[in-house]
């Protein structure tokens, strides 16, 4: 039977939440990155067609 002491469960749960935390890092720079790009499509959209705009 293996006994985890206090130190073993405590290195455990650190190296989880650190790999989770660089994964949500990695997940909210692309997210970031995608936001970004169709921000910047959607406003080339309208410049290109805001002279079928009138008011």
């Amino acid at each position: 039977m293996e006994v985890n002491t206090l130190e073993e469960k405590t290195y455990k749960l650190l190296k989880r939440t650190g790999a989770a935390n660089i994964a949500m890092g990695v997940v909210a720079v692309v997210a970031g990155i995608a936001v970004g790009v169709i921000t910047i499509v959607n406003g080339a959209k309208l410049i290109k067609g805001k002279k079928y705009i009138s008011f």
